[in-house]
């Protein structure tokens, strides 16, 4: 049979103990504690944090001479002349000296957690050793059990995910927050909050994650301050469209100004050509397209816009002086220009004024009978006013 012993090791001796500068290291049993220094009256000495008084007898450090006997008082001692049984015995009837059991006689000869073992004329005081119940363990002084925090020590068999707590003597082992007791499995599974309190939780979409939840929002929305409820988001802050946006209420539209269309992405404004597309005519010459609509142009010669700004009016040249006709020719103004005349007089030609000029012709047409004189007489009147001329012909026949 082995058997396997172990030696208490003495730590405030080897000086492994953590005591402070003011404590005072006590060896025990497995361990050791540490003591507050307590300054004693002088016959006294300090022990287990106690002043107790010395005993100058027993300890030898008293000068009572041979022919007397030391006796112990509080604090000090008395030299009394030798008679009687020594310290720690006592007379009985027949006059012999028998030893005196301390600790039946004095009151609590020993501090707490300590047995009082009387011993020939004297006693010791040895630390108590109890056997304390399952989930509890002796005190450090050894005087009373005390309960085994598990939890603490780590020596629960709680499972993954559970939560120990520590109990008198015991322990309990809970699920944590989300989770609940599956007595089948034996293990704690996780509570689907979204299922167990639809619609309650969350505004919009209800996520469930491990031992809890989380709420979620749609496209267009963000989650609020209080992760609950879902706040509209302004897309048109983000610019997604390239001309017009307006937000509404989890979404956004994009929309053109005059002269673009939208194009199908939905957000691309391209511009509308009215000259390709006009069903009518909206220019008289020329339609010409420009971003978001378009402008009408004239003949670069001869021709402004009008005020409607469709149609060209012609340019009157000889009205404005703006031709290059000589001095001595006469200018005459068409359509998109302007003629340059000059009336120099032929033969059997006369000038009447700088304004009319009439012109007689007698001429006898051979293939006409000789009785008969054709009398061709043209009047070219040329009045000389902004845009009116006339042409006067007579023709007489006899």
């Amino acid at each position: 049979m082995l058997c396997f012993c172990f030696a208490d090791v003495n730590e405030c001796v080897i000086n492994t103990h953590t005591c402070q500068a003011n404590e005072r290291c006590v060896n025990t049993v497995g361990g050791f504690v540490c003591e507050r220094q307590i300054s004693c009256s002088s016959g006294y000495q300090l022990r287990n944090g106690v002043c107790e008084d010395i005993d100058e007898c027993v300890t030898r450090t008293h000068n009572c001479g041979m022919g007397f006997q030391c006796q112990n008082t509080d604090g000090s001692f008395t030299c009394n002349p030798k008679q009687g049984c020594l310290t720690g015995f006592t007379q009985d009837s027949h006059g012999n000296c028998i030893d005196i059991d301390e600790c039946s006689s004095v009151k609590e000869p020993c501090t707490s957690g300590f047995n009082c073992i009387n011993t020939v004329g004297s006693y010791t005081c040895q630390r108590k050793i109890i056997m304390c119940s399952r989930g509890y363990h002796s005190s450090p002084d050894g005087a009373r059990c005390i309960d085994v925090d598990e939890c603490q020590t780590s020596t629960h068999r709680c499972g993954e995910g559970q939560i120990c707590h520590n109990l008198p003597g015991s322990y309990r082992c809970d699920c944590q927050t989300g989770y609940q007791y599956d007595a089948v499995r034996q293990i704690c599974m996780d509570v689907n909050e979204c299922w167990r309190y639809p619609g309650r939780l969350c505004a919009q979409t209800c996520d469930n994650t491990p031992g809890s939840y989380q709420c979620s929002c749609t496209t267009g929305f963000s989650l609020a301050f209080d992760g609950k409820n879902c706040e509209d988001i302004n897309e048109c802050d983000s610019n997604p469209c390239s001309q017009e946006c307006a937000n509404m209420y989890g979404s956004y539209q994009c929309y053109c100004r005059m002269g673009y269309y939208l194009k199908e992405d939905g957000h691309t404004c391209e511009d509308i050509d009215e000259c390709s597309q006009s069903i009518g005519n909206l220019c008289a010459f020329q339609c010409v397209n420009v971003p978001g609509s378009y402008t009408c142009a004239c003949p670069p010669l001869g021709y402004s816009m009008s005020p409607n700004g469709r149609t060209c009016q012609d340019i009157d040249e000889c009205a404005i002086g703006s031709h290059n006709c000589s001095a001595s020719q006469t200018c005459f103004n068409i359509q998109g220009g302007f003629r340059c005349l000059s009336f120099a007089c032929p033969d059997n030609y006369r000038r009447v004024s700088d304004i009319f000029y009439v012109l007689i012709t007698l001429t006898s047409i051979e293939k006409l009978e000789t009785s008969q004189v054709s009398l061709i007489i043209s009047l070219f009147v040329f009045r000389r006013f902004a845009k009116d001329f006339f042409f006067f012909f007579f023709f007489f026949f006899w």
